[in-house]
């Protein structure tokens, strides 16, 4: 004979089935929207006559780093509207590395100022 422990036996829980939902109707063939057969031709963008020609940023900080004085950094920063450090940046990251431009720097009176050349 077996004795009864203390211990009571952790019962798996039992799976209970989802309930059950009831059947819904399809939608008649009249309620769904027939399916286009031909494609609409692509649109063609048109140029704006009112829109204005402006350049780049980009192309913006490189005519003022052709400058002969070149420029500085606060310069180009309120010529783009972009933070100091966004300029040092698109200085080292853009003009340098990508583009492979020569940057020089020179500091004159406290004021450093950069351009693109010798």
């Amino acid at each position: 004979m077996k004795t009864q422990s203390n211990k009571t036996q952790a019962r798996k829980p039992t799976k209970k089935s989802a309930p059950q939902h009831q059947a819904r109707s399809k939608p008649s063939a009249a309620a769904i929207k027939p399916t286009a057969k031909t494609r609409a031709a692509p649109r063609v963008a048109k140029p704006s006559s009112t829109a204005p020609t402006t350049s780049s940023k980009l192309a913006t900080v490189i005519q003022m780093l052709k400058r002969p004085s070149g420029t500085t950094i606060n310069d180009l920063s309120a010529a783009t509207g972009w933070q100091t450090h966004s300029v040092r940046g698109l200085l080292s990251g853009t003009i340098k590395k990508k583009l492979g431009l020569k940057l020089t720097s020179e500091k004159v009176e406290g004021v450093r100022s950069y351009r693109i050349g010798a």
